[in-house]
């Protein structure tokens, strides 16, 4: 008895001793600095977002249906009951959620980047406004971040100003995706949207519209600026009918965040592109950008390139219920005239050098 006593004592020892080493090594260990851990949450913060605006939509879609089949299809009915319901809502100035606004999750998607507001202009909260977006890019994160989220303090540099920013009106056609893209602030590209905006919603209103839209995400990529707007005029005539005044905006650095294959104009893969887009409303792009492990690395994680979004000077705007195609075309040769101005002003100063044009098709 006391030989078995005295090796479990002997045991025990060893146990004791082996957790202590154990702990001492733990302790011992580097722990992750206070940037390592920003970095993680940067990171995540992005992968995230990109995943929701590929991939939410879909998987929703996919979820509903499967579950149709299964002792929860009442789940699928009842959200299928409440979209018809909700149907018209994205088209009626959405439902904005400020808290969602305010995430803290944005502050860490900003500083990825990171992105910046750069104001040069008042906005009087008495009128209206239509923003125009330059460049597309590939998934618009400068506009989305500064318009959509508040974490580059948009709220606190136009006072009294609510952002709208315009997307696709298939999107809000896909179930829980709808209701993410509005509780943030975004509404279908439609007349009918942007007309409830400015005539329906008071004043105060600024709707953010990617003028290039899918065809311009075409021709991204780093080191070359070209911007679809010469046959653009839409957004010209729904200001003139609204009396809306026109704002340029343009973010640098927007075309740095991925790397796509470019296809010549003309070939093959570029009339597919082409009628896709057509067909769809969405270009199909080939594009890649850093892995989740490493710069070095390959996925569709945007590269951490500064993005400044500086909104220029407000084009006054007088409000005539039907434009003529001369006064439509006067206004949008004075907003592409703004435009290059607030493009040359600002280039050097936000990583282009003083031979850079903006190229407009």
């Amino acid at each position: 008895m006391k030989t078995i006593i005295a090796a479990c004592s002997q045991n025990l020892s060893g146990s004791r001793a082996s957790i202590q080493r154990a702990l001492r090594t733990l302790l011992a260990a580097p722990w992750p600095s206070q940037r390592d851990v920003r970095s993680w949450l940067q990171l995540l913060s992005v992968l995230q977002w990109v995943l929701s605006f590929l991939l939410l939509g879909i998987v929703s879609l996919l979820v509903l249906i499967y579950l149709l089949f299964t002792s929860f299809w009442p789940i699928s009915a009842l959200y299928l009951a409440w979209i018809i319901f909700d149907w018209d809502t994205p088209e009626r100035g959405g439902r904005r959620l400020p808290c969602l606004r305010q995430w803290a999750v944005w502050r860490h998607f900003r500083d990825y980047f990171p992105v910046k507001l750069v104001k040069t202009h008042d906005l009087s909260p008495s009128h209206n406004y239509i923003i125009g977006s330059h460049p597309h890019g590939i998934l618009c994160i400068g506009a989305f971040c500064n318009f959509i989220t508040g974490s580059t303090g948009f709220g606190e540099m136009f006072p009294g100003i609510r952002p709208f920013l315009t997307t696709l009106a298939g999107n809000f056609r896909l179930p829980i995706f709808r209701e993410y893209l509005m509780s943030g602030g975004l509404c279908p590209v439609t007349r009918r949207a942007i007309s409830y905006l400015l005539s329906k919603n008071g004043t105060g209103n600024a709707v953010a519209i990617v003028i290039g839209g899918a065809a311009e995400s075409l021709s991204c990529r780093p080191g070359v600026t070209t911007l679809i707007l010469k046959n653009r005029k839409g957004f010209v005539r729904m200001a003139l009918q609204h009396g809306a005044h026109l704002v340029p905006s343009f973010s640098f650095g927007e075309n740095d965040l991925f790397r796509q294959v470019v296809f010549e104009e003309g070939s093959w893969m570029r009339s597919i592109q082409q009628r896709f887009q057509k067909m769809m409303g969405f270009a199909p792009c080939v594009f890649y950008g850093r892995g989740l492990t490493s710069d070095q690395s390959r996925g569709f994680i945007p590269y951490a390139r500064p993005i400044t979004t500086v909104v220029g000077e407000p084009l006054t705007v007088p409000k005539i219920e039907n434009p003529s195609r001369e006064m439509v075309d006067m206004y949008h040769e004075l907003y592409i005239h703004s435009l290059i101005k607030l493009f040359n002003e600002n280039k050097t100063k936000y990583g282009l050098s003083e031979t850079d044009e903006l190229h407009i098709l």
